[in-house]
C-alpha cells in the first residue's frame, strides 16, 4: 500500500493530494487542530477553498505529526511560505531517514530573506528534497486539467520518486537541477502578479500588461543569474508558464490585490489582504530587502515596493515602463 504525506490542507496541497490517488491508495494530511480534522474526516468537504469538490474516503486527516508521516516516504510541505519554518522544526522531532520532501510552498521568509528550502535545510537535515512551481490553479487540479509543472532538486532520486507518483495523464513534470531559479520564479511571479492587476485597476489593457510581463522576465532572469541560479530556468514551466498564468488572471488573488490597488480602493485592499493570503505582499517585502542586500539592481522591485508599501500613485508603474532603460 503506497501513502503519501502532505503537511498542510490549503487548497493547493488538497488538489495535489486530489492527484496523487491516482498512483497512490492512500494520503494523510496534516492539519493544524484536532476539531478541524475530525470536521474533514467525517464530513469529507472543504468546499470553502475548492468548492464542489468532493474528499475521497482515502484522504485521512490528522493533526498528529507522527501519525501521518510514519507509513509514508513522501512529504510534501503544503503550507504557507510564513509556516515553513514552524511545521519543519515540528517534523525534524520524528525520524524522517529515507524519507524524500517536496516543497508546494512559495515565498521568502520575512526576516532572514531565505527561500524556502534554506528554511527547511535550517531544521531538517536531508538531501532529499525537491521543489515544484508552475501554472496551475488549484482547482484546475483538481479538475483534472492538463498541467505543466517544473520539478526541482539536486538529487536525481528524488526527482524519480516524486515524478513516479505525481505525473499522471493530466500532469506532467520537467526535471530541472536549477532550485535556486525556480524557487526565485515561484516566488516573485506573485509580486508581478500585483503589479499587472494594478494596470488593470488603473484601465490599462492587455497590451500594457503584457508590456509589463515582457520587461519582467527580463529583469526575473538577470535575478536568477545574480542569486547563483540559471537564466533558462525563465523558459520553464516554473518561469515564463506560471508568471503568465498569475499575472494575467482574476482567479489570482495577488492579480485581485493588485486591480484594488490600480482602482485606489485602499480600504477594501487593506481587508482584502488581512483577510487572504496574499503571498506576493509578504514575497514584496523579502525580495525588496533580499535585491538589496545581494547589491542587485532590480528597479521594478523598488516601484511595486514605493507603490504598494509607501502608498506612491500607481501611475508611475505605466510611466515607469515606457522610460526603462
Amino acid at each position: 500500500m503506497k501513502t503519501v504525506s502532505i503537511i498542510g490542507t490549503g487548497a493547493y496541497g488538497l488538489s495535489i493530494a486530489l492527484a496523487l490517488l491516482k498512483n497512490c491508495d492512500k494520503i494523510n494530511m496534516w492539519v493544524e487542530s484536532k476539531e478541524r480534522a475530525d470536521y474533514l474526516n467525517k464530513n469529507k468537504d472543504n468546499s470553502n477553498i475548492l468548492p464542489n469538490v468532493k474528499i475521497p474516503d482515502n484522504i485521512e486527516f490528522s493533526n498528529d505529526y507522527e501519525y501521518v508521516i510514519k507509513d509514508s516516504n513522501v512529504i510534501f510541505i503544503a503550507v504557507t511560505a510564513k509556516f515553513v519554518n514552524t511545521v519543519t522544526k515540528e517534523l525534524s522531532k520524528y525520524n524522517l531517514k529515507n524519507k524524500h520532501f517536496c516543497i508546494l510552498s512559495k515565498g521568502i521568509e520575512q526576516n532572514s530573506c531565505e527561500f524556502v528550502t534554506d528554511v527547511f535545510k535550517r531544521n531538517i537535515k536531508s538531501k532529499n528534497i525537491s521543489v515544484i512551481s508552475g501554472p496551475s490553479f488549484a482547482i484546475d487540479v483538481a479538475s483534472n486539467q492538463p498541467i505543466g509543472l517544473t520539478i526541482a532538486s539536486k538529487n536525481k532520486l528524488t526527482i524519480n520518486v516524486i515524478n513516479e507518483i505525481l505525473s499522471s495523464d493530466t500532469i506532467k513534470l520537467r526535471a530541472s537541477n536549477d532550485v535556486i531559479g525556480v524557487e526565485l520564479c515561484g516566488s516573485i511571479k506573485n509580486v508581478i502578479a500585483i503589479a499587472a492587476g494594478i494596470l488593470e485597476g488603473l484601465g490599462y489593457t492587455e497590451s500594457t500588461r503584457s508590456f509589463l510581463i515582457t520587461e519582467s522576465l527580463h529583469d526575473i532572469k538577470s535575478l536568477i543569474y545574480g542569486l547563483g541560479g540559471n537564466k533558462k530556468t525563465i523558459l520553464s514551466f516554473a518561469g515564463v508558464g506560471d508568471l503568465l498564468l498569475t499575472a494575467t488572471s482574476t482567479k489570482s488573488r495577488n492579480y485581485s490585490y493588485g486591480v484594488l490597488i490600480g482602482s485606489k480602493k485602499q480600504k477594501e485592499a487593506e481587508k482584502y489582504v488581512n483577510s487572504t493570503t496574499v503571498e506576493g505582499y509578504y514575497t514584496l517585502k523579502s525580495i525588496y530587502t533580499l535585491v538589496r542586500r545581494k547589491k542587485i539592481d532590480m528597479p521594478i522591485i523598488n516601484l511595486i515596493y514605493e507603490i504598494i508599501i509607501n502608498k506612491k500613485n500607481p501611475e508611475k508603474l505605466a510611466e515607469f515602463l515606457i522610460k526603462k532603460a
